[in-house]
């Protein structure tokens, strides 16, 4: 900036630039790259959805081999962001190598079977390539499906063959605890490939039509976080999986339009209050081929929630969770005859959480997580679910049980706290005792956001990390934290992509407001050249349902970065009800969503309002899901007074949305009729302050389509100017580089209509 540039025509240039840009998209690309801005350091949408990522060489589904000797993870390739390879690095000398190129081994990607495409939609799997795959518990093989077929690269020499070759799909592929068999789902039954022979058996014959074997149901995919539903026995004896009648759940048709035309689906969709699949599960015993049905009790609207074996394979662990999901009980069950007993049962007045925090010890004892205190912490038991002592306690949650050493007693967990207080915007991962309650001590280093996988033996751990300015980067460590190597360091120097624009990223403050009692945090992040004495528009993103809260002490996304860049101060609240904090917090939008979140909302409108720098009439919201759900209220809410707001695949009325996910939070329809009514936006449409630009996919097999026609038609039935953007096609998402540019620039053009350099109180 020289001295004659004010930070004021310096933002009404970069106004102007980011807006001919969306001008010049349309012109040819000649005429495009003449005009572009001299300025290299400005982030531009093209450049966002471009290759190579932004983001940088970042590792993903990080993984360590049973021994601890090797690491295995997913990276981009270079030439194309959406086609995963799998690599591997040793834990000793030696660099990163290249496992499965997944373009040499399958060039021509065809097309996935509808199955196989929902699951990965349920997994939130938008590349293609390698995206996913599992070591065997002795560590001599990776597993890895691709494009529908399944290879398998052992550890030894590197060599990948290829095991299947058939037109149907083989999903959920895994390699026995001991290695010497892989399974895998085909046309909806079990096969068991024996490695030493090569022979196929089926496991079950019968799955047709609405009769699935050994896959998670929609239910469980989508809001449970079960992806599987089979699970191997250590001792490869016993396979436990589950069958899945779905003749009971409704038929909603809905239209999947694409490009080329549409067709109707008949897609079994369980919505709130009407029935669920019928799940049942049962043991094979590998050696006998015999199968017995597991005594799950005589009430069939339950939920299978999780299943685990014992370290030992003589008993089954199964958690039953009740249709209206305020019991949780432990089932013991003797593979051998399928009767099971209940050694332990959660219950709440609310719901009680789902987590994956259940450990069976060698000892035959086990750990679990309950939010009985209000907080959610681990405990010890033995066999039979009597408690044997606390493993963690204090006013701050559990986030997620990362592992346990059992010959040192150490037990290692990742969480938001700092000096026993919790600290949402941080985590890090602490080591506790099975021995005896102590405080916890921390492993990782505080002032950013940690995760880790751990391996078996609990000596070793994979440490991801991220901070304001540092790119999430991969590392190994030992277990008391000391670095060993780098797996993908992402170090931020001159040959990262997104080093050319970290001059112009915007400063990110945080800060807290008061709620009931609940302290609710905040992140604001202004623009470049950012001066106090001036007044800016704000973009408010926003999330607002039950999730691991957005507000993070980490690297922020490019996207912000657009946002800022167009002039807009970007802030984000979590509300009640958003983040993985106390059962109170959480359970402040029991039986009434859309109202507690918006009168925090309100909350946050009017704190920024009251700063000298904010535009208080040039304020918007954009969010997309539960987002898109909390813009349409916070647009429709006198209290809140927006100028705009951005609503993508939004929930319009939760009786359209599935059971296990809307009766948590709402119960059904019939027995909280006023909290159902409440929630519904049709209604309040008449309270519209600002301007609306609804967005969709077309092909939604999630929040289906209706939720938008609704309120489409509601709008046009009180002949209510909108804007709209549907995407024929796309799922629950946008997905791929080119509709993606395409979503921002409809982003970036329709604020700066709205708050930006072209709304009329820009002008005045």
């Amino acid at each position: 900036m020289t001295p004659a540039e004010t930070p004021a025509s310096v933002a009404a240039m970069r106004n102007k630039l980011l807006a001919s840009t969306l001008f010049l998209a349309a012109l040819s690309p000649f005429t495009a790259v003449m005009a572009q801005t001299p300025d290299p350091a400005v982030l531009t949408p093209e450049r966002v959805f471009a290759n190579p990522s932004l983001a940088g060489p970042v590792a993903r589904g990080v993984s360590l081999s049973p021994d601890g000797e090797l690491v295995a993870f997913l990276r981009s390739r270079e030439d194309d962001v959406d086609v995963l390879d799998l690599w591997a690095a040793p834990t000793g000398e030696g660099e990163p190598f290249k496992l499965i190129d997944a373009r040499a081994l399958v060039p021509d990607a065809g097309e996935l079977s509808e199955a196989e495409k929902a699951r990965r939609e349920r997994m939130r799997i938008s590349q293609r390539g390698v995206v996913e795959y599992s070591w065997d518990q002795q560590g001599r093989y990776i597993l890895a499906p691709l494009e529908g077929d399944i290879f398998l690269a052992e550890r030894e020499g590197g060599a990948v063959r290829r095991l299947t070759e058939t037109e149907a799909d083989e999903i959920d592929a895994k390699v026995s605890p001991r290695g010497n068999f892989v399974s895998f789902v085909r046309d909806q039954d079990l096969v068991v490939l024996d490695l030493n022979g090569n022979r196929e058996t089926a496991v079950t014959t019968d799955g047709d039509g609405l009769i699935t074997w050994a896959t998670a149901e929609f239910i469980a995919q989508e809001e449970m976080n079960r992806d599987t539903g089979y699970w191997w026995s250590p001792d490869e004896r016993h396979i436990a999986l589950q069958r899945t009648d779905e003749s009971t759940v409704d038929i909603i048709p809905r239209l999947d339009i694409t490009g080329g035309g549409a067709s109707v689906i008949e897609q079994r969709y369980p919505r709130a209050g009407r029935p669920n699949a019928v799940v049942e599960l049962f043991v094979h015993d590998r050696e006998s081929g015999e199968r017995v049905q597991v005594d799950l009790g005589e009430n069939r609207d339950i939920y299978l929630a999780r299943v685990d074996w014992s370290a030992d394979g003589r008993t089954l662990y199964v958690q039953r969770q009740s249709r209206d999901q305020k019991t949780l009980d432990l089932l013991s069950v003797d593979p051998d005859t399928g009767a099971s007993r209940v050694i332990l049962t959660r219950t709440s007045d609310a719901w009680v959480p789902l987590t994956d925090d259940f450990k069976a010890l060698d000892d035959g004892n086990f750990i679990w997580s309950s939010e009985e205190t209000g907080w959610r912490h681990l405990y010890l038991y033995n066999r039979d679910g009597r408690r044997i002592r606390a493993i963690t306690r204090g006013d701050w949650p559990v986030k997620g049980l990362t592992g346990v050493n059992q010959r040192t007693g150490e037990v290692f967990f990742t969480a938001s706290m700092r000096d026993g207080r919790e600290l949402p915007i941080e985590q890090q991962m602490f080591r506790a005792s099975l021995r005896r309650t102590v405080t916890p001590v921390a492993v990782t280093p505080g002032g950013g956001w940690w995760s880790a996988s751990m391996n078996r033996t609990g000596t070793a751990y994979v440490g991801n990390y991220t901070d304001l300015g540092t790119p999430a980067q991969s590392a190994l460590y030992r277990a008391d934290g000391t670095f060993v190597r780098w797996i993908e360091e992402n170090r931020l120097d001159a040959g990262h992509p997104i080093h050319p624009y970290v001059s112009r990223r915007g400063e990110v403050t945080f800060g807290t407001l008061e709620s009931h009692g609940e302290t609710l945090v905040w992140q604001m992040t202004t623009p470049p050249g950012f001066d106090p004495s001036r007044q800016y528009p704000v973009v408010m993103q926003v999330y607002g349902g039950p999730s691991g809260g957005g507000v993070r002490r980490s690297w922020q996304g490019a996207t912000n970065q657009l946002l800022t860049e167009a002039g807009y101060i970007v802030f984000r609240l979590d509300n009640r009800g958003e983040g993985d904090r106390s059962a109170a917090f959480k359970q402040a939008l029991y039986l009434k969503m859309g109202q507690p979140e918006i009168e925090d909302q309100v909350l946050a409108i009017n704190y920024l309002r009251s700063l000298p720098f904010v535009a208080d009439d040039r304020i918007a919201a954009m969010g997309w899901s539960y987002g898109g759900f909390m813009t349409l209220h916070m647009l429709t809410e006198p209290a809140m007074n927006l100028t705009s707001a951005i609503s993508g695949a939004p929930v319009t009325d939760w009786s359209l949305y599935d059971t296990h996910y809307t009766e948590r939070f709402m119960s059904t329809p019939e027995a909280n009729a006023e909290g159902y009514a409440a929630s519904d936006v049709l209604d309040q449409l008449d309270s519209l302050t600002g301007r609306l630009l609804l967005l969709h996919g077309m092909a939604d097999d999630n929040v289906i389509f209706e939720n938008a026609t609704r309120v489409i038609d509601g709008l046009q039935s009180r002949s209510v100017p909108f804007e709209m953007m549907l995407y024929p096609g796309q799922r629950h998402g946008v997905r791929g580089n080119e509709r993606q540019l395409q979503q921002w620039r409809t982003y970036l053009d329709f604020l700066d209509r709205t708050i930006g350099s072209r709304a009329p109180a820009a002008q005045d």
